[in-house]
């Protein structure tokens, strides 16, 4: 049998499985129902982190959506895939969380006369781990999954308005016709469109030209592991001037929750040394935002142990650093970090 014909047969017994599930969680089986929903669950999540910029918002927002498609079951036609009423859920879902909680900031984000800093919400950090379902897309397809989670991206999207953001992740990140979009909105095509052209333009003006996917395909495995060694090496060694020369003549420096950031390396190297000096540090490599990133540790005496000081999400222009986001309040575990480090382990290993 050729491949085709085995894709084919592969397809067509996804659908008969997928059928018999929705048969049986009609019938009240909650395991039937969780095979049904459990695959989409991943892919699910990350949309909703796009539209709210919070791991924790968009698991509950995922949680929500499926206990409502449990609830509401009996509404689903039956006809064809499950996942675009799934979508349909979770995207009205995050519209009703955004409406009562308000857009996600960096500190770069800040404006005069914004919000005052005690009503802030933190835009959140996405774990790697978290994107592991993109390993059956097409590489284009995973690219584009990757690029729609970026730091960039991500904080692009708080500039829209609710409406616009859903049309722009409906539309160009998941292909959604304009006709399918409305029909999730519930609203028309031509509003669709309106929509979608200014989200294009704002998102344009944000979001820088290259993404880091562009990026770090261009750099390569060898040479990605070569700019994250000299950061990790200039930073445990404390030589902030070897930090400093690895930085872009615009590189940014912030650290939600604080709202102080840096602009340009002789700005930020007066924090690295007061900062750099000061303690003793480790950096452990992991990924965030589809992003070169690390757990960052400090010395304590009080512990005997390195302990968590922030994840340094990096922002890449070729070998160069063009940003650093040191997310202070990030779950070392969730990014796969361990909860803190001892001095025995690295004096063994160098």
């Amino acid at each position: 049998m050729g491949d085709a014909e085995d894709r084919g047969s592969s397809s067509s017994e996804a659908r008969d499985a997928a059928a018999t599930q929705l048969a049986a969680a009609r019938s009240g089986d909650g395991d039937a129902f969780g095979r049904l929903v459990g695959p989409l669950r991943d892919e699910l999540r990350v949309h909703c982190y796009r539209m709210l910029g919070s791991v924790h918002d968009a698991e509950d927002a995922v949680q929500e959506t499926l206990d409502r498609a449990w609830r509401s079951l009996e509404r689903f036609d039956g006809h064809g895939s499950i996942r675009p009423w799934l979508y349909k859920i979770a995207t009205n879902r995050s519209l009703t969380i955004i409406e009562r909680r308000g857009r996600r900031e960096l500190p770069t984000d800040l404006s005069p006369g914004g919000a005052p800093l005690t009503e802030t919400a933190w835009l959140e950090p996405y774990p790697v781990r978290l994107m592991d379902w993109t390993a059956r897309l097409s590489p284009e397809a995973r690219i584009v999954a990757r690029e729609s989670v970026e730091l960039a991206f991500v904080a692009a999207l708080q500039h829209l308005s609710a409406s616009q953001r859903a049309v722009l992740l409906l539309r160009d990140v998941l292909g959604y016709t304009a006709g399918e979009v409305a029909d999730v909105l519930d609203t028309t095509v031509a509003a669709v469109n309106s929509a979608l052209q200014r989200a294009r333009k704002v998102i344009g003006r944000l979001r820088p030209e290259a993404s880091q996917q562009q990026t770090l395909q261009t750099l390569g495995d060898t040479e990605q592991r070569k700019v994250a060694q000299r950061y990790v090496t200039a930073w445990e060694a404390g030589d902030v001037d070897a930090i400093v020369a690895m930085l872009t003549k615009d590189a940014r420096y912030s650290m939600p929750p604080l709202t102080r950031w840096y602009a340009g390396p002789v700005a930020v190297r007066g924090f690295l040394v007061e900062v750099v000096l000061r303690h003793r540090w480790r950096f452990v490599p992991t990924w965030a935002n589809g992003q070169l990133a690390f757990g960052t540790y400090l010395w304590s005496d009080e512990r005997g142990a390195y302990v968590p000081a922030g994840l340094d999400v990096l922002t890449l222009h070729g070998r160069q650093v063009a940003e650093v986001v040191s997310f202070l309040d990030a779950d070392f575990p969730t990014f796969g970090l361990p909860a803190q480090l001892w001095e025995e382990i690295f004096l063994g290993a160098r």
